[in-house]
C-alpha cells in the first residue's frame, strides 16, 4: 500500500534527529511511555482508512497531563509535528501520522470523571468510549445520544475531532449539539477551555469551532457532554421498495410529513445482502432498497408516530412493512445497520467508505450515478445513508494489493464528491477530511475560503504543527488537481479555473 503524501511536510527532511527527540521527550516522560522502533510503531501507522499508511517517527502515550503538557511543549520548541489519536477509528486519515512527527496517544485518559443525574451531564476524559458514557449513565435513566456505527470503539475525543454523528443524528444532533465544554492544550501546552456549562458562554462561539477541526486546533482532554432520558418505548419500521426511487422519495415524504423519527436509514440491495449473511438482522433481501425508521417517546407517541410513517411508507410504493414487536426485534434491525462495515469487510479485501452530504430530493439521483460509476470504474459498491439528513456512505470495495485498483477506488470515490458538490451538497458529513478528500475541498471551496481557513488554524497553531497536512488542501495542490482534470479532459467546476 501506498504511503500518503498529505503535505509537503511528509516529505521534509525532520526538524531534529530522532534521537534528539526522543531523548527531549524522556525528559519528562517514563521509558515505557514512548515507542520509536518500528516493530512498535507500526501499529499506530493508519486509522480506519487503511489505504494509507506511514509510521511516525516516535509514539507517546502519556499517562497524566504534565506529561501531554511536556510533549507539546517539547515538539513545539522543537518544531516536530504532533498526530493526536484516540481509537483510530476515523475513516478520512485524520490520525494518520507525521513521518517526522510525534503520535500523541490519548488511549490512557479514559475515565469517566462525573456522572450528573441532576444537570443530566457527564465530565468524561478524551479516551472514553462513547458506549460507555451510555452505560454509565444508564443507572439514571439516561444516555448520550449520539451513536456512531463505531461506538463500542470509537473514542469520545475523536467524535469531537470528527464532530461525529451516527444513525440517531436527524432527531438527537450531531456531536456538536451534545457537547457543552472541552478543556485541552494548545500546541505551546497552554490550558483552553472552550464553552462552559452554563447554557451559554461569553465571547466568540470556539466550542462549535473546535468541534469538528480534526485536531488541528488543540489537543483534547476531557469533554463535558449532554445526557438525556432514555425513552420510554422506541419501536422500528422495516420498509421495503422495489426502486430506489421510490425509497428516496420515500424518506423525503417522512419529512415533508413534519415527522422526524428518532432514525431515518436506507440500504440498498448490495448492502442489505452482505449485512444479511453476516448479522442475520431479517431484511428483504428481494428488495432494491430497504428504510428503517424509528420512532421514540411515550408509548402513546410511539405508537401514533409508527401509524403515520407507516401511511407515509405505503403511500410512497413500500411493498412491505415490517414494525419491530419487542426490543429484541428493533436492536435486531438495527444490527445490520451497524455492522453495515465489518459486513463489507467480509466480502472484499479492501473497503473505502465515502461520506458526504446531499439534499434529501436527490438520494435516488446520487444512488442512480453512482450505479454508473460502477460501470465507470469497474468496481463494485454496497451504498448505506442516514437517509434522514442526506448523509451518504457509499462503501467502494477493492483490493488494495493491486495498485490499480486503489487507485480505480481513489478516482470512484473522488467522483462521488464531486457529483454530490454539483448536487448541492457538501464533500462530507461526520468522517471529516483528514487526507482523504483533500482534492475534494478544492472542489468544494474557493482559494480565499481555504485561505480563510488556514488563518483560522494559524490564530491557533501559527507554526502548523498540529496534524498538518489534513483538511485544508494548499494553493499548490489545488492548482496541480485542477491540471489533472483538465489532462483528463474534464474540469467541471468553475472554482477550479481561478487556481
Amino acid at each position: 500500500m501506498p504511503d500518503a503524501a498529505a503535505s509537503p511536510l511528509q516529505n521534509d527532511a525532520p526538524a531534529v534527529p530522532k534521537a534528539e527527540l526522543i531523548a527531549a521527550l524522556q525528559q519528562g516522560m517514563p521509558a515505557h511511555a514512548l515507542l520509536w522502533h518500528e516493530e512498535d510503531t507500526t501499529p499506530y501507522e493508519c486509522d480506519g482508512l487503511t489505504a494509507y499508511r506511514q509510521r511516525p517517527l516516535c509514539v507517546a502515550l502519556p499517562e497524566t497531563e504534565e506529561q501531554v503538557q511536556h510533549v507539546l511543549r517539547t515538539c513545539h520548541r522543537l518544531r516536530v509535528p504532533v498526530v493526536a489519536r484516540g481509537a483510530g477509528t476515523g475513516l478520512s486519515g485524520g490520525a494518520l501520522p507525521h513521518r517526522h512527527g510525534v503520535t500523541l496517544s490519548l488511549a490512557r485518559f479514559n475515565r469517566i470523571l462525573q456522572v450528573d443525574p441532576h444537570s443530566r451531564t457527564a465530565l468524561v476524559q478524551a479516551g472514553v468510549r462513547n458506549l460507555a458514557i451510555s452505560e454509565a449513565a444508564a443507572p439514571y435513566g439516561l444516555y448520550y445520544a449520539p451513536d456512531p456505527s463505531s461506538q463500542i470503539a470509537c473514542t469520545i475525543g475523536g467524535n469531537v475531532s470528527e464532530n461525529a454523528g451516527g444513525v440517531h443524528c436527524l432527531k438527537y444532533g450531531l456531536t456538536v449539539h451534545n457537547v457543552l465544554r472541552v478543556r485541552g492544550y494548545t500546541i505551546e501546552g497552554e490550558p483552553i477551555t472552550l464553552g462552559s456549562e452554563a447554557l451559554d458562554a461569553p465571547g466568540y462561539d470556539l466550542l462549535s469551532l473546535a468541534i469538528g477541526s480534526e485536531g488541528m486546533l488543540a489537543v483534547v482532554m476531557d469533554v463535558t457532554v449532554k445526557l438525556i432520558p432514555k425513552p420510554q418505548l422506541a419501536r422500528c419500521i422495516m420498509a421495503s421498495f422495489a426502486d430506489v426511487r421510490q425509497a428516496g422519495e420515500a424518506v423525503a415524504n417522512v419529512i415533508a410529513a413534519g415527522i422526524i423519527p428518532a432514525g431515518l436509514e436506507m440500504m440498498d440491495k448490495p448492502m442489505t445482502a452482505a449485512v444479511e449473511d453476516f448479522v442475520h438482522a431479517g431484511y428483504d433481501l428481494d428488495a432494491a432498497a430497504i428504510l428503517l425508521c424509528e420512532s421514540d417517546g411515550t408509548p402513546e407517541e410511539v405508537e401514533e408516530e409508527i401509524g403515520r410513517m407507516s401511511e407515509v411508507l405505503r403511500a410512497a410504493g413500500a411493498t412491505a412493512i415490517t414494525v419491530s414487536q419487542d426490543e429484541a426485534e428493533r436492536l435486531r434491525f438495527w444490527s445490520g445497520r451497524k455492522n453495515a462495515f465489518p459486513a463489507s469487510g467480509r466480502i472484499s479485501p479492501d473497503y473505502m467508505c465515502m461520506d458526504s452530504t446531499i439534499p434529501r430530493k436527490r438520494l435516488a439521483d446520487i444512488l442512480l450515478a453512482i450505479g454508473e460509476m460502477e460501470h465507470k470504474y469497474g468496481l463494485r459498491c454496497c451504498n448505506v445513508f442516514h437517509a434522514g439528513d442526506g448523509n451518504l456512505h457509499p462503501l467502494i470495495l477493492f483490493d488494495a494489493n493491486d495498485p490499480d485498483q486503489l487507485h480505480r477506488a481513489e478516482l470512484f470515490g473522488a467522483d462521488i464528491m464531486e457529483t454530490s458538490v454539483a448536487m448541492g451538497g457538501t464533500v462530507t458529513g461526520e468522517h471529516g477530511v483528514g487526507v482523504e478528500k483533500l482534492n475534494s475541498m478544492c472542489v468544494q471551496f474557493s482559494p480565499e475560503e481555504n485561505a480563510q481557513m488556514f488563518a483560522v488554524k494559524h490564530a491557533f497553531d501559527p507554526h502548523g504543527l498540529l496534524n498538518p497536512g489534513k483538511v485544508i488542501p494548499t494553493l499548490q495542490r489545488c492548482a496541480e488537481y485542477g491540471r489533472m482534470l483538465v489532462r483528463g479532459g474534464r474540469l467541471p467546476f468553475p472554482e477550479l479555473e481561478r487556481f
